[in-house]
């Protein structure tokens, strides 16, 4: 007997329907699994004969042959174990099968027949849903991830005999139903840290305002203990909230790399990724025999923090140079291409010497050549595509000792979000968001200056000796100065203070 049952491929951060084909007949004894199935679906079957035999049934002596279609789609993971099994059920007359090709059916199978969570159940429900599905029966911990999508009926399981139950006896399995704007809105604005905590560092924190303001790349250079990690970990608390659109976007990828806890429906704050500087290449841009997403696409839409940005080895930052400007990366292999989201906000720390210290402090024990081997180890392109370059001080004993608190994360939001609010009615029919993601032909047409800037821009290139590009960034960052003081022309001195964030162009730290 012939039955077909369906689970899903994630290609990417989307899904895609499998059919699997289980046919049983008499014509001898075997066990034959096609389809271009990994090891890790060809070892399902001693996974599945020994929990099919725990909860009372058995894989039939038999020959059965397994075709997991389309055929020249490579399939991995133990995700289906538990298609497969009750394909064998029903295909073997020991189970009822009639309602069966209503629902995908995913979970890979403990010998005991209990259910381990999957990857990628976001995308799986979308795609069942978009398919007509009547709904999907997943492992429990899954369920409140797939609950997101409406429309679908969903259901959770601890034990392949629930499932079995359930088809052959008609026993039900409570559904999981979900208020996903609810729990979305209940903790959009939940943030363990917040910029009051901060001491001093205002000309920093102003740097930080007007890259959330405009979605803009930053990194900050001081001393050791000069607060650049505790500022940058406050960066997603004066971000807009996500939107459910981003939500949707961010919890996809996150669960394709089996990033979602049992208890999480949905990413309702924008992500914070910070790796260590040991990473290698693969694991920040995603990649590998079977693709993952990386880091900076589990930043998407949020902040990617890399804690002193020299120490991480040079191939591993260049590679981040095309997704910076794209916002989003290419993974090519010889048989498929899959494209990842990555567009996320670069904050970026450093030393301003291997000693720790600015060139001209007295603690500086670095020589020029150590100095210049230590600022080579970021690359001028690179650099290029950062642009808020911001000192970061010594924090004095008087401002530590101060008593009065600082500006609060919720203000400081505040006017970030009437920044945004401007840029969206400005780019309403473009496909932007924010000022960083403009092109030559939004700068030309949002970014006129007048005479002073003009002049004022002028100098600055020539003095500096600036790139084309470093020249878009300062505009841009000049545009976004102009947004959060509410003035539709970009004046002179937000152009100034734009210069001023180009510390890394300047002949200071051509030493």
């Amino acid at each position: 007997m012939l039955v077909k049952i369906y689970g899903s491929a994630i290609f990417g951060v989307a899904a895609q329907t499998i059919t699997i084909e289980v046919n049983v007949d008499t014509g001898g004894v075997g066990y034959h699994l096609v389809g271009l199935p990994d090891n890790a679906i060809k070892e399902s079957s001693y996974r599945i004969s020994a929990a099919l035999k725990n909860v009372g049934y058995k894989i039939p002596g038999k020959k059965i042959t397994i075709n997991m279609a389309p055929a020249d789609l490579r399939k991995e993971g133990a995700a289906y174990d538990l298609s497969i099994a009750i394909g064998i059920l029903a295909a073997s007359d020991q189970i009822l099968a009639e309602n069966i090709h209503e629902y995908v059916i995913m979970g890979e199978l403990s010998l005991d027949g209990s259910l381990q969570p999957i990857k990628g159940v976001l995308p799986i429900a979308i795609q069942a849903r978009e398919e007509g599905f009547k709904g999907i029966i997943l492992p429990i911990q899954n369920t409140r991830e797939a609950a997101i999508v409406d429309n679908l009926e969903v259901y959770g399981v601890e034990n392949i005999k629930e499932v079995i139950d359930f088809f052959n006896e008609g026993k039900p399995i409570e559904r999981v139903i979900l208020d996903t704007r609810k729990e979305f809105q209940e903790k959009v604005n939940d943030f363990p840290f917040d910029f009051s905590e901060v001491k001093g560092q205002e000309t920093a924190k102003r740097a930080m305002e007007i890259a959330a303001a405009g979605g803009h790349n930053i990194i900050l250079i001081g001393p050791p203990g000069s607060g650049k990690t505790m500022l940058a970990k406050r960066v997603p608390g004066i971000l807009p909230p996500l939107t459910l659109k981003e939500a949707l976007e961010t919890t996809k990828i996150h669960s394709v790399a089996g990033k979602m806890g049992a208890e999480t429906s949905l990413m309702t704050v924008r992500p914070f990724r910070s790796p260590h500087h040991t990473i290698s290449d693969v694991a920040l841009v995603g990649g590998g025999s079977y693709p993952q997403p990386g880091e900076i696409s589990l930043a998407h839409n949020g902040v990617l923090f890399l804690d002193e940005m020299p120490e991480f080895k040079r191939t591993v930052l260049e590679v981040m140079r095309q997704p910076l400007e794209d916002r989003e990366v290419t993974i090519s292999r010889a048989r498929f291409t899959v494209n990842y989201p990555a567009s996320f906000m670069l904050v970026a720390s450093m030393n301003p010497s291997p000693s720790g210290f600015f060139p001209d402090d007295p603690g500086n024990t670095s020589s020029v050549y150590e100095m210049q081997r230590y600022m080579n180890k970021l690359s001028g392109p690179l650099l290029d595509r950062i642009d808020i370059h911001i000192e970061v001080q010594k924090v004095e004993f008087e401002q530590l000792a101060e008593k009065r608190k600082g500006e609060k994360s919720s203000d400081i939001r505040e006017r970030v979000l009437k920044a945004r609010n401007i840029q969206n009615e400005r780019y309403k029919n473009l496909n932007i968001s924010y000022n960083a993601q403009i092109g030559p032909k939004e700068i030309e047409a949002f970014c006129s200056l007048d005479e002073a800037s003009l002049h004022l821009i002028k100098l600055a290139m020539e003095k500096l000796n600036l790139s084309a590009r470093a020249y878009d960034r300062i505009l841009k960052v000049a545009r976004t100065a102009a947004d959060l003081e509410g003035t539709e022309n970009i004046l002179s001195h937000h152009i100034s203070e734009a210069i001023q964030y180009r510390s890394l162009d300047r002949e200071f730290w051509n030493v």
